[in-house]
């Protein structure tokens, strides 16, 4: 069993959708970080950077419960777990898969969350940083658009956990005031992304507050 511990972010989504796709159970903990629960305790002793998501394993590598926080780690630990096709076991698609998803980790995740920052509902207008950060999320959706120009998904001709990495941050398109009309290739990774049952479960583990 995995105890998940996360709110209705792009990256506590990552977590929920790769749960979902390899059909692990899972419980599910809220940490409403609008309250800075993130910063209790007993998060704490799981989570020390005070972020989430986090898991705990309670089989973990060496069968005692095991907790694990950065969402790329535990996308690669739930894959390598369960032996999953998410990321091959060797080879140029374990590669590839890992360069998109440190693409995601330290591009795509820290610019477009300065892009939403910035940009939506901020508590002071700052153009600098508006601008700064939506001509940098650009640059990335063109990056990205020029790379599935070439293959249907990031990382090759599969789905990996690098698309699982992306897609959350991509949901999130209207914040940072990115049509998907202009990248083309992008849209139709998107759409196709979008069609999954446990994608669709996995961005709903957690909805969005009202």
């Amino acid at each position: 069993m995995i105890d998940l511990y996360s709110w209705s972010t792009p990256n506590g989504r990552k977590v929920s959708i790769m749960l979902e796709e390899l059909g692990l159970p899972f419980t599910v903990h809220r940490v409403d970080i609008r309250k800075r629960e993130q910063f209790e305790p007993e998060f704490l002793k799981i989570s020390p950077n005070n972020r989430i998501p986090a898991i705990v394993d309670s089989e973990g590598p060496d069968g005692e419960p095991y907790s694990m926080f950065e969402s790329g780690a535990i996308l690669v630990y739930l894959a390598e777990k369960t032996s999953s096709p998410l990321l091959p076991a060797e080879g140029r698609g374990r590669y590839e898969t890992l360069v998109w998803l440190m693409f995601q980790m330290g591009g795509v995740g820290p610019m477009f969350g300065q892009a939403h920052h910035f940009m939506f509902k901020p508590k002071e207008d700052v153009p600098y940083g508006k601008k700064r950060y939506h001509d940098e999320t650009r640059r990335l959706y063109g990056v990205m658009d020029r790379r599935l120009a070439e293959t249907a998904y990031l990382a090759g001709d599969d789905y990996t956990i690098a698309d699982i990495a992306t897609y959350p941050w991509t949901a999130r398109h209207p914040r940072h005031e990115v049509d998907l009309g202009e990248f083309a290739n992008v849209k139709r990774w998107y759409d196709a992304i979008s069609e999954r049952p446990a994608v669709q479960r996995g961005m709903e583990t957690i909805p969005d507050p009202v």
